[in-house]
């Protein structure tokens, strides 16, 4: 079962309306702290998450074909996904084709037009990345992390860290006496993107993201 929980920014009358997909807990927490920052006024957005990954992927293509049967023109849909260790270029591949197969048009296939319906995003490698490029935001929410960790050459490109970005974020707490009993990544994702700053984000696939999400705003 999906997971669906409605946030409405405004009363009704609304003037652009967001379906964001995304494949775990920790990327809505997340995007519950980072969305107010930019989707205001007239516009509202609904986070849909999904049990994984593999069950988003696996669910995609019906659930695109869903949305075209009843999909207002005022409707946009972001697909969102961790890229982890797949090719990025087959992974962007298979969501354009589950929107190619439900006959919606996407950002990418639209070629610079307006009349899109969905954008497919992918986070390189994984969410963690996005708050390695926020290292304020870190140390915001982690005040024993070095406030100059990001200078270490391993975390200086945040979608190049090496060896899996959770890890990465798990070690660097731990190693300061945080999570001794565990890493949490939804409560992780809570505590940090509490603290982000989408503009000031070094995180390439977090800019492209935030970037589509300002297009829609600012062209309706």
């Amino acid at each position: 079962m999906l997971t669906r929980e409605v946030i409405s920014l405004i009363p009704k009358n609304t003037n652009m309306q967001l379906e964001i997909l995304v494949e775990e807990p920790s990327a809505e927490m997340a995007l519950h702290n980072l969305l107010p920052k930019l989707v205001i006024e007239e516009h509202t957005y609904r986070i849909i998450t999904f049990q994984g990954k593999r069950d988003l992927m696996g669910k995609l293509k019906l659930e695109l074909k869903g949305y075209k049967r009843w999909i207002p023109e005022d409707y946009k849909i972001i697909v969102l996904v961790d890229r982890d260790e797949q090719d990025c270029h087959l992974l962007k591949e298979d969501l354009e084709r589950c929107a190619k197969e439900a006959n919606l048009i996407t950002k990418t296939s639209s070629k610079g037009e307006v009349n899109y319906t969905v954008v497919n995003r992918i986070v390189i490698e994984e969410l963690e990345s996005w708050f390695f490029g926020d290292p304020v935001a870190v140390n915001a929410a982690y005040p024993k992390v070095s406030s100059n960790f990001h200078n270490k050459s391993q975390y200086r490109i945040p979608d190049q860290i090496a060896g899996g970005t959770w890890e990465a974020l798990e070690r660097l707490l731990k190693a300061k006496g945080y999570f001794k009993s565990g890493f949490r990544k939804t409560e992780v994702a809570q505590t940090i993107s509490r603290h982000m700053e989408p503009l000031r984000n070094r995180s390439k696939s977090f800019q492209v993201f935030w970037e589509a999400i300002s297009e829609i705003i600012s062209r309706n």
